[in-house]
């Protein structure tokens, strides 16, 4: 039930050794905070203990369609990524298997050649707006948390990222939020947010919200150890 963390823990559901990763799902609609909330996880965890897989790594290649065309495409339905793949790296490092993450550029929405080779961690996060709307990875999660924020400040957040970092117009990204960004939210990430085990208001700067995501994700690492060693 969202609003505190499931007590159960341990592994997911393929026979994942005890000694694996904590695997960590955040979700949450475009601007709510998500980026914010894993790195003061980070913070308190430390950089050599958690390594951070963003779905939206996964978009699919455009190459095949025209320049012009692949703005129009639905970046905000589950079908414009690869999840298929993204799930089968997360199996790979639950398994202790380095993975090769693919990097997307976005102002072309095309897929780079390039890839960044990601070694297994102790705690594993899986960052994206989608991510607890699929089974699998659901699945896949000890624990699942969605950053709840007004639609208001996620658009305004989701302007300013989207201007500074990924060479867009504030008209081009006001016009993708009326056409495909919030009814993808309503149809998809918002009806997500049942399946959370905590949910964040107001994003990383909730701080009784992280100190709780962090402290859950302890007990989950000792539970390990402690699993690991006997």
């Amino acid at each position: 039930m969202p609003g505190t963390a499931d007590p159960r823990g341990g592994a997911g559901v393929d026979g994942t050794s005890p000694g694996g990763p904590v695997v960590l799902g955040v979700a949450g609609g475009s601007g709510s905070g998500k980026s914010t909330v894993v790195r003061e996880i980070r913070r308190h965890l430390g950089e050599e203990v958690l390594t951070i897989l963003h779905h939206d790594a996964y978009y699919r290649d455009l190459t095949h369609l025209p320049r012009g065309q692949r703005a129009t495409v639905n970046f905000d339905h589950p079908e414009s990524l690869e999840t298929d793949l993204l799930v089968e790296h997360v199996e790979r490092l639950r398994r202790g298997r380095a993975a090769e993450i693919p990097t997307y550029d976005f102002p072309n929405h095309t897929r780079r050649e390039a890839t960044v080779r990601m070694e297994p961690s102790r705690v594993l996060v899986l960052d994206g707006i989608l991510v607890l709307s699929d089974a699998r990875l659901r699945n896949l999660m000890d624990l699942k948390v969605f950053v709840d924020t007004a639609a208001d400040l996620r658009l305004i957040r989701r302007i300013r990222r989207d201007v500074r970092e990924r060479g867009r117009s504030a008209e081009s990204v006001l016009e993708q939020y009326e056409r495909t960004v919030r009814p993808m939210h309503n149809e998809f990430v918002e009806p997500s947010k049942r399946h959370a085990d905590l949910l964040v208001p107001e994003g990383g700067h909730n701080r009784v919200a992280v100190d709780l995501v962090v402290n859950r994700i302890r007990d989950l690492l000792e539970e390990r150890t402690g699993a690991a060693g006997s």
